[in-house]
């Protein structure tokens, strides 16, 4: 089964998250078939917080990947502030 998860990066109490496509088998650090968007829980100033690709998560989507509960939280969220940000353009 594909999967859309979370791999961590980053260094010891700076973490760094991977929002990637990956078999679900596959360990987490593991290969993955495609990275699809960044989550850093710890952006400080005018850091970028969480950058998703939605295109690409809909497609793996409609194709039969599953998400992560974390990953369903970050993409409704990103969904939210993408629509109003658009809705004060």
């Amino acid at each position: 089964m594909v999967t859309i998860r979370l791999t961590r990066r980053g260094a010891k109490n700076q973490p760094f998250y991977h929002v990637v496509v990956t078999d679900s088998r596959k360990r987490q650090g593991g290969s993955s078939l495609e990275q699809v968007g960044y989550f850093n829980p710890v952006a400080r100033g005018k850091e970028t917080r969480l950058k998703l690709d939605l295109a690409r998560i809909d497609h793996w989507l409609k194709i039969g990947a599953h998400e992560s509960e974390r990953v369903r939280q970050l993409v409704s969220v990103y969904r939210k502030d993408i629509g109003k940000q658009a809705a004060a353009a």
